[in-house]
């Protein structure tokens, strides 16, 4: 597939051949590029709906997903670091958080540029709908301020949980997906500016993430 990934689509068994149609029974294994284990999943079998208006039909399973969510998750896919060039060009720096976060403010005097790294910390659980398919990630981002010598001293740490869906339609014979942010729930893992309500950084993280985030009645 890529750098990352290798996909074994190699058959499960020989091809049932029909008067109208040909039926081939794929493996859809993803495996992380070169490491050949075992997947935590196990395959179900499934169907495809008795249909012949279309010369070809392609049936996913949620199995080739969740491989798929495994393969890059053991790769290091879902790890990534924003830069504080990134973060300079959407104007985030200790300033914006010191003033939101009063123990920033207090911790960093000097406004200095950040840096972002986040990861996730399980593997994201795919789940096939309907219509369309829902994401569960499990994850953490920690803040770090870089200091004029390019040394970086970390602020704190969040644990984040969101739950996305993704639609997928065909339109003007193109394939259209549609992302929404069902859900998002924080909270504090670690501070070295001292304790803070994380509900403060409700504001920065809508502006990070272009999204409305609700935090749970617990605060978290």
């Amino acid at each position: 597939i890529d750098d990352l990934a290798e996909v074994d689509y190699s058959l499960n068994s020989l091809p049932a051949v029909f008067r109208q149609f040909i039926d081939l029974d794929l493996k859809g294994i993803v495996y992380p590029a070169g490491n050949y284990t075992g997947s935590p999943y196990v395959a179900a079998p499934f169907t495809i709906p008795d249909q012949s208006d279309s010369m070809l039909y392609l049936a996913f399973s949620e199995y080739f997903f969740q491989t798929s969510s495994f393969a890059y998750y053991t790769a290091g896919a879902f790890n990534i670091t924003i830069a504080e060039e990134t973060c300079s060009y959407f104007n985030i720096s200790t300033e914006i958080f010191g003033s939101i976060i009063p123990e920033v403010a207090k911790y960093s005097v000097t406004p200095y540029p950040v840096m972002l790294k986040l990861m996730a910390t399980e593997i994201p659980i795919i789940s096939l709908e309907q219509d369309s398919f829902t994401v569960e990630i499990q994850g953490s981002m920690e803040v770090f301020a870089v200091l004029p010598d390019s040394t970086t001293q970390s602020l704190f740490t969040m644990n984040i949980a969101a739950n996305t869906s993704l639609a997928l339609n065909i339109f003007d014979q193109k394939l259209v997906g549609s992302l929404c942010l069902n859900r998002l729930q924080f909270s504090l893992a670690h501070s070295n500016v001292g304790y803070f309500e994380i509900s403060l950084l409700e504001n920065i993280l809508s502006y990070i993430l272009q999204t409305e985030v609700i935090p749970s009645a617990n605060g978290k």
